[in-house]
């Protein structure tokens, strides 16, 4: 075997030929080198993108449809070539100003297009380097431009040196023609198959206007394509249109046809026309010029986010940094709108908002970069556009009236109503869980649910009184649920209150309702676990809203429920009368009213009052359940008219139709109370079914008048019912200590009947009480204690039962008690309670302002000058017109301008310290110093995401009553502060408006006045009238007096001289006998009599008792002795010449008179607080006492006449003088009390009531931690004079007069002061004896 196989290895034979692979390539070409024209025409889409056919929507021209946006076939590749000569043409505007026309031309049969524009034409000059002409060199050359110098900032469109070369590439015939004047030229040169050939150059003379040609035949075998179809010649079309539209001072002509635009917002339209919002309406576009390099159009997408660009010419069909820079502008104050009006809670994200605009950019961008060479997409970061893009506010205000704000809104509201759905909308189930307090009915949620009922109590009491109730008529049927005080106004509520409200998801989740479901079909109710809901509250004013905001609730959410008497209300009685074994019970006051004018005995009936479902006893909820068919009263659907009640209550859109409901509701009453008519109302003995209208007609009307009442003050003596309660009763106690608020808020509750909460009643107190910056300019209560200040507006008062009160001095001089006999009283649960309004002086209104949110209307009054107003008073009073008044606000040290009618600017105060350091000393009234800090200066120091910080620290200096921030920031930081206005930069402005003045007048009617100087003549015109009865009042009264009196006199001295006889007489004999006589019976009693007739309009009853002779009679027998019948006929005389003083003055001089006594306290007050706030005075309640105040200075300290200047300054009204007082011994009298109301006591002459007593001996001990007595800048002494005695420190008194024989005194001469003492002075000065 092995020898066969040796010699095969070496034969020499021949080998046989390999063959070759067919597949295998070699290295030359799988490793090719192609020229850039090759690389261009076989990777065409690297350049100009693809070269195949594609389908998408796009907005394209078409003849008979015009601008549109449809899906088309085109190819890019091809729309790119095209839209690189187009950009050029438009280019050429940015070199030469002056180039006015550019024409397109496309001949489809002929396969050409040719761009001409006669701007500046190419320079026709052989480029030195290159050896060609240039127009040869940029149109027949690769990678050769103009742009390639990035240093130099051109707004055009080439960049990269391909451009119009790639249209040559792809094209089987390139045209170029140019003329230049500077070199007297024209140029022509044609390109053929795809550049590769090269025809020669046509260089001739030329003395004309410059233009540029291009003429190409585009290859179309390269695109795939064999004709210029319908949808590319559009789209080329539409790119006509665009550069018509962004090329200023250009007119376009396409195929020998002038482009009928003018600009760009002409260019807009084309894209808006025909079309509408959702509700139908033609589109609103907002168009602004912003400057020569940004134009700006804006208006509603209907399907997302929609733009249409232009950068340098060039239409970026997706956008860029251009539009997201517009848009984001536009979508940051956008969201600001939407957020104040998003009531839905529905988070609003700022791609949402995005979603609803269509934005129109035209712009010229310095050297702009793009994604792709297609130039879809600008990259470029917005810091080197080269120009910027603010929108105006005036552009950003017609942004959001545009329609853009509602869309978005209608967007809200429905992903809201989706949420609702989803979250809150329940179905039926046999048994429920998780809902608290619920007496589930044992067949509700089975197959008798239809019959079931739910009742609906207003508290956890009233659910007591149902429960009780339903002993009566069983638990199958009927289910419990108590309300939390007042439901939800869903109406105008957000998405977020809605679903964060527990009770109105109980009561989805109790009955089984679904959001939004159509319930009419009858059928539909049995998907419910309960058939009808039954409403129990109280039968007052607040019941019968919540009632309201039950129906609300429903007819919002589920109007179709109405239509099947799906409500129901349990009434009880509000008042019953008892007659031994007769008992009656009425539903409303006026009702009962009636009744009781037509009872003629109605005085034996016992009356009581049922406030509250809480009032009836187990026993009387058996009683109410076991009439069922009286009480339960259902609620009838009549129509249209039921809708339109319902909507006009509760509907925030209706406030102008609320307020002439509310309007013809008042005029109605005065109407009837003018004519004695009763009063119209809704549940009678008879009523056994409601229409919604008659509802809120006739009861709901009334919570909503009563809501303006306890909201909007009176015209007369400015104060709501509260305050008037509170006033009343303080009046009433007539307290000359302190009293503790909460003590005094119980004692309120009781005499006025006050039916509301205590909290509320506390606060009111507290309000009336405060006197810090903003609050009162006169407190009609003394604040003992914390009753807050102007570091929190009020909101840092103590506890109510830490803190006392008590009436100021200058209440009863402002509200004189005589004027009380003049009021109307109201009754309420059969007891006197407060006068519908009190009479004060003044307006008060204006005094203390006035604030208030009602139904309908909303009154804000500003804070005015006491003493102005007294002195337009007095004006008013001499005839004169009263002179115009500004806003005035006590301790206020900023200032207050009139801009306009009606109209303040309400300025703090600021100062420049140094050129870093600036002071805050005063903020705008109401302007919290807490709030200032933490909503201002804290932002200022610590900046925002988007504001940088402006301030660099700060300090606080101030004090409860005073301001003072010391401010640091940077010098330049200061300086743009300062010129930008310092009041502005850190919030020290605010506006006081004076155009909603609405306040009740004296009949009950709100009246809406437009000046201040109105509201002083509408004062002035009633309390004139006023004036007027209470002189005769006064008359009548004093006459009856007199009378009384003269009687009693006579009788004395027929006494004395036995010409009469009463000894041993019968009494009807000698009554008989004093009738003879010609004694009148008690004059007083019986003027007061006729005045109670008069004022009740009562019919007179037969007096049985006869003449009433008992204040002769019982009159003592001392009376008979000469002291007493001297003292009598005095007072007689006195009373005369009293009465005879009174008629002769006329009503002006009486409100005069009361004017001065109100102004002369209003002085002392000023200065007592002026030395509380120096610390000179003890804080103890203000007093006024028959003394004169003294404080001395000494003669010869600088610092001292500083501080009394400094005071005479800020007291103008106090009439003070220096004088020199005299200290002599004198020898110690013996004197009777000061205080005895012995007359002889009263009669102390001048000189002895400057007689000074000797001081104790005993030595004077120091409270610890007070200034020693030394000497000046505070007073050295305080002295207090009284009708016979001054009160002094030995040890000052004796030093001074060693070393001073004359003092310097600061003296006020004053009827009036009050018990405090300087506190150095305590131990000093007894004052017990004046306490």
């Amino acid at each position: 075997m092995a020898e066969p196989l040796k010699q095969s290895l070496f034969d020499n034979k021949p080998m046989e030929k390999i063959k070759k692979d067919p597949k295998r390539m070699s290295v030359e070409r799988i490793y090719q080198k192609k020229t850039q024209l090759e690389h261009i025409l076989l990777r065409p889409d690297t350049y100009i993108g693809s070269v195949e056919p594609v389908t998408q929507q796009m907005w394209v021209y078409d003849e008979d449809d015009g601008l549109n946006c449809r899906d088309v076939t085109f190819v890019p590749g091809l729309y790119k070539i095209f839209d690189e000569i187009l950009v050029n043409a438009a280019d050429n505007k940015q070199r030469d100003k002056k180039m006015s026309t550019i024409k397109i031309n496309i001949d489809i049969e002929n396969n050409t297009i040719s761009v001409w524009n006669n701007g500046r034409g190419i320079p026709v000059v052989e480029h030195k380097v290159e050896k060609v002409y240039v127009p040869a060199l940029i149109f027949g050359q690769l990678l050769t431009s103009s742009n390639y110098d990035d240093d130099e900032k051109k707004v055009t469109g080439g960049r990269n040196g391909y451009g119009a070369k790639l249209c040559n590439i792809f094209s089987t015939k390139f045209t170029v023609e140019t003329s230049c004047k500077e070199s007297k030229k024209s140029f022509k040169q044609v390109w053929y198959d795809n550049m590769s050939r090269t025809g020669d150059s046509q260089i001739k003379p030329f003395d004309g206007e410059e233009y540029t040609c291009i003429t190409f035949r585009p290859d179309l075998a390269k695109f795939k394509m064999s004709i210029l179809d319908r949808d590319t010649v559009a789209l080329m079309t539409r790119r006509a249109y665009d550069i018509a539209g962004v090329s200023k001072g250009v007119r376009v002509f396409f195929n020998d046809k002038k482009l009928p635009l003018t600009g760009f917002r002409s260019y807009v339209d084309m894209y808006v026309k025909d079309r509408v919002d959702e509700l139908g309406a033609a589109l609103t576009v907002v168009h602004e010029v912003v400057n020569d390099r940004w134009e700006v159009c804006l208006t509603t997408s209907e399907k997302g986010f929609q733009q249409v660009s232009f950068v340098n010419s060039i239409a970026t069909t997706k956008g860029g940094r251009h539009v997201d820079y517009v848009a984001d502008q536009v979508v940051s104050k956008l969201i600001e709108v939407v957020k104040k009006k998003n009531k839905a809670g529905v988070a609003v994200k700022p791609f949402q908002v995005k979603n609803h605009l269509c934005v129109f950019v035209n712009c010229l961008i310095e050297n702009p970069t793009f994604d792709s060479q297609t130039k879809e997409n600008m990259t470029l970061q917005q810091k080197t556009f080269g120009s910027t893009c603010p929108l105006s506010d005036k552009f950003i205000k017609q942004a959001t009236s545009c329609g853009v704000v509602e869309s978005i809104m209608n967007w809200v509201k429905f992903k809201a109503q989706t949420q609702l759905n989803k979250k809150c909308s329940t179905v039926k189930h046999t048994k429920i869980k998780g809902v608290p307090k619920l007496d589930d009915a044992n067949d509700a949620g089975g197959k008798n649910s239809i019959g079931c009922t739910l009742i609906l109590t207003e508290g956890d009491s009233a659910k007591t009184l149902a429960v009780s109730g339903l002993g009566v008529v069983g638990r199958d049927h009927y289910g419990v649920f108590p309300l939390r005080g007042k439901m939800l106004n869903v109406r105008e509520a957000t998405l977020k209150q809605i679903m964060e409200n527990a009770e109105i998801n109980s009561i989805i989740k109790i009955i089984g309702l679904q959001y939004k479901k159509n319930y009419s079909d009858p059928e539909s109710l049995k998907s419910l676990r309960y058939g009808k809901i039954m409403i129990m509250t109280d039968q007052d004013q607040d019941g019968s809203h919540i009632k309201g905001l039950l129906i609300n609730f429903i007819h919002h959410n589920w109007p179709s429920l109405l239509r099947h008497n799906f409500l129901e209300e349990f009434i009880t009685p509000i008042i019953k009368a008892t007659h031994k074994k007769s008992q009656l019970s009425f539903y409303s006051i006026p009702e009962y009213n009636a009744w009781k004018q037509s009872q003629p005995n109605q005085k034996a009936w016992k009356i009581k009052y049922y406030k509250g479902l809480g009032t009836s006893t187990s026993q009387e909820a058996k009683e109410y359940f076991s009439d069922m068919q009286r009480h339960r009263i259902p609620f009838k659907y009549s129509g249209p008219e039921d809708d339109e009640a319902i909507s006009l209550a509760f509907s925030k859109k209706k406030v102008d139709e609320r307020k002439e409901w509310l309007t013809n509701f008042m005029v109605n009453r005065r109407q009837r109370r003018a004519h004695n008519l009763p009063e119209d109302y809704l549940y009678s003995q008879s009523t056994k079914s409601l229409s919604y209208n008659d509802f809120v007609n006739k009861e709901l009307v009334l919570f909503s008048n009563s809501d303006n009442e306890r909201s909007i003050p009176c015209l007369v003596d400015g104060l709501k019912p509260g305050q008037r309660k509170v006033l009343f009763s303080c009046f009433k106690r007539n307290d000359k200590r302190e009293v503790k608020v909460a003590q005094l808020a119980g004692s309120v509750a009781e005499m006025s009947a006050y039916h509301h909460g205590e909290i509320s009643l506390m606060m009111t107190i507290v309000g009336l009480a405060q006197n810090f910056v903003g609050s009162n300019n006169l407190n009609l209560l003394q604040p003992l204690g914390q009753f807050g200040t102007r570091l929190h507006g009020g909101k840092d008062s103590a506890s109510p039962r830490y803190i006392f009160t008590m009436l100021s001095p200058l209440a009863r001089l402002l509200f004189p008690a005589v004027d009380d006999n003049l009021l109307k009283y109201n009754v309420d649960d059969n007891q006197r309670v407060e006068p519908e309004w009190y009479l004060p002086i003044i307006p008060t209104v204006l005094v203390n302002g006035a604030e208030g949110i009602g139904t309908g209307w909303a009154s804000k009054i500003p804070n005015y000058n006491i003493r102005e107003i007294v002195s337009n008073i007095h004006r008013l009073l001499s005839g004169d017109e009263p002179l115009p008044m500004l806003p005035n606000y006590k301790g206020f040290r900023g200032t207050i301008d009139q801009v306009m009618d009606n109209q303040f600017i309400n300025s703090g105060e600021v100062a420049i310290v140094d050129s870093t350091t600036i002071e805050i000393s005063e903020l705008p009234v109401k302007t919290w110093t807490q709030c200032y800090k933490e909503n201002v200066l804290e932002p200022m120091l610590n900046g925002s995401d988007k504001v940088p910080p402006l301030i660099t620290d700060y300090k606080e200096y101030h004090t409860d009553t005073t301001v003072r921030f010391v401010v640091k920031m940077t010098e330049e930081k200061l300086c743009e502060a300062e010129a930008a206005g310092l009041h502005k930069v850190f919030k020290l402005q605010n506006t006081l408006t004076c155009n909603s003045m609405v306040l009740f007048d004296h009949v009950g009617s709100l009246i809406k006045y437009e000046s201040v100087q109105d509201v002083l003549k509408a004062f002035f015109e009633l309390r004139m009238k006023y004036y007027v009865l209470r002189k005769d009042w006064l008359v009548g009264m004093l006459g009856a007096e007199s009378a009384k009196l003269t009687n009693q006199a006579r009788f004395i001295l027929e006494k004395i001289e036995g010409s009469l006889v009463i000894e041993n007489k019968p009494k009807k004999e000698l009554i008989r006998m004093l009738q003879q006589m010609g004694y009148d019976s008690d004059p007083v009693k019986a003027w007061k009599q006729a005045q109670e007739k008069e004022g009740a309009e009562e019919e007179e009853e037969e007096d049985t008792s006869g003449p009433d002779y008992n204040y002769l009679l019982s009159m003592p027998m001392w009376y008979l002795t000469k002291e007493k019948k001297d003292e009598l006929c005095k007072q007689r005389d006195a009373k005369l010449t009293e009465l005879n003083t009174l008629k002769k003055k006329a009503p002006t001089d009486l409100w005069k008179e009361d004017l001065a006594a109100f102004l002369e306290e209003l002085e002392v007050l000023s200065l007592y607080l002026l030395l509380l706030a120096e610390d000179l005075l003890l804080p103890v309640p203000f007093r006024s006492v028959s003394v004169k105040l003294v404080i001395v200075f000494p003669p010869c300290s600088s610092s001292s006449n500083r501080w009394l200047r400094k005071r005479k300054r800020r007291l103008p009204e106090c009439r003070c003088r220096q004088s020199t007082l005299q200290f002599k011994p004198v020898s110690k009298k013996a004197k009777k009390n000061p205080w005895s109301d012995d007359d002889s006591e009263a009669n102390v002459s001048d000189s002895e009531m400057d007689e000074e007593v000797a001081p104790r001996e005993k030595v004077q001990r120091k409270t610890k931690g007070e200034p020693a007595p030394r000497y000046a800048p505070l007073p050295l002494c305080l002295y207090i004079r009284k009708p016979s005695t001054f009160l002094f420190q030995r040890r000052r008194r004796d030093e001074m007069r060693r070393n001073h024989p004359g003092k310097n005194v600061w003296y006020c001469e004053r009827k009036h002061w009050c018990s405090s003492f300087p506190k150095w002075l305590i131990g000093s000065i007894q004052p017990k004896q004046l306490l």
